[in-house]
């Protein structure tokens, strides 16, 4: 029998998303096959302290992680870090006066991080430096991928179509808001969606109707970010499409969301289970096969590896497609579209998380046979 995998899966974080993490995080642990993996939860607080195992497991739902190896359980390791030394090979186990107690190789991390210093390059530049095998998109697309501003000037040179916006910085909203708010109102009109420019789970954002709200939604954008997004309100279909793969990425069938709210906020998401999915997607076969190409191709845009997921608008009036945006660490709870849509295409949960980590290998392979020096 071939020894177990040991994959570390990482998950909390500092992020207004930290609580959705830790239901991901959940969800894949449950799914993974035990007999093929040995599985160390690392938790990342939310002041961004890193957890040891032991405590990692109690944020985690009950049951998630019935068992663990015995130096996870020693009381005398407080301290964990993962330091980015390609020598050191992956965890390193402290107790209070720092003395080593542990040395722990990886085969690989899978991050279960949502949203800022986890979805946006940061962890997987540790990781690169920690020379790990990891499961998702590599810096670049993470980078990428979590500024929507970037994101979506990169799919118009890929030639898709994306929803009207305009960018705000923080720091000219705080001197110049009447001219702002002027500028938004010639140029974009209302409705319009309000959006911190690096922050994902619809978390700070609101739609501004008119212009009496407009103020208070900026303001609630900018104590996320210091970069907000001003974009069209579109009357349109929601349709999401799941990526996998690294060279030759593949599609899943699209999925429609119907929202329980007036848009697909973070209640309607994980909290109140209200919206509606309706997985595959009610559409002609030609409408598929063009979201599933146009998915493909934004995955490609941002030089996307591993997975992500990515969300279309349908306009009621027009019939126009267009990309909304890409999730490099898509929510993996057991109400998310990402595996759902995998499951409805062909490839169930634990088959799901076992592709994600041979891609996180393969391509860890194929970056080790680069020179690194003349």
């Amino acid at each position: 029998m071939a020894p177990k995998l040991r994959v570390a899966v990482i998950f909390g974080g500092r992020s207004g998303e930290h609580e959705v993490s830790l239901i991901s995080a959940g969800s894949i642990i449950r799914a993974m096959d035990r007999r093929k993996y040995e599985i160390i939860p690392i938790a990342i607080d939310k002041n961004g302290h890193w957890l040891p195992p032991s405590e990692a497991r109690r944020l985690l739902p009950e049951g998630t992680l019935p068992s663990l190896p015995r130096w996870m359980t020693d009381r005398r390791v407080t301290e964990i870090i993962l330091p980015g030394d390609a020598q050191s090979g992956g965890l390193l186990a402290f107790d209070s006066s720092m003395r080593l107690i542990k040395r722990m190789p990886l085969d690989v991390v899978f991050p279960v991080l949502h949203g800022p210093y986890g979805e946006d390059g940061t962890i997987q530049g540790l990781l690169e430096l920690a020379d790990i095998p990891y499961v998702g998109c590599g810096v670049l697309a993470s980078a990428a991928g979590m500024d929507k501003d970037m994101m979506k000037r990169l799919f118009r040179q890929a030639g898709l179509s994306v929803v009207d916006y305009l960018v705000i910085e923080r720091s000219v909203w705080r001197k110049r808001p009447a001219a702002i708010m002027g500028r938004i109102r010639r140029k974009m009109g209302f409705p319009v969606f309000v959006k911190p420019a690096n922050l994902g789970s619809s978390v700070g954002i609101t739609k501004v109707k008119d212009g009496n709200g407009l103020k208070d939604a900026i303001e609630l954008a900018a104590q996320f970010d210091d970069k907000i997004l001003i974009e069209e309100a579109i009357d349109g279909r929601e349709i999401e499409v799941s990526v996998l793969g690294n060279d030759d990425p593949i599609a899943s069938l699209p999925g429609e969301i119907i929202p329980g709210a007036e848009f697909y906020d973070y209640t309607d998401k994980y909290i109140s289970d209200a919206a509606q999915l309706i997985i595959p997607a009610k559409l002609p076969a030609r409408l598929t096969a063009k979201l599933q190409r146009w998915a493909i191709r934004a995955f490609q845009a941002i030089e996307g590896s591993g997975m992500a997921r990515v969300d279309f608008f349908i306009e009621r009036r027009t019939g126009r497609l267009l990309v909304n945006e890409i999730n490099t660490i898509p929510g993996f709870t057991s109400i998310s579209m990402y595996p759902k849509l995998w499951e409805v295409s062909g490839i169930r949960y634990p088959e799901l998380i076992d592709r994600l980590i041979e891609l996180a290998l393969e391509r860890h392979r194929v970056r080790a046979g680069r020179r690194l020096t003349l």
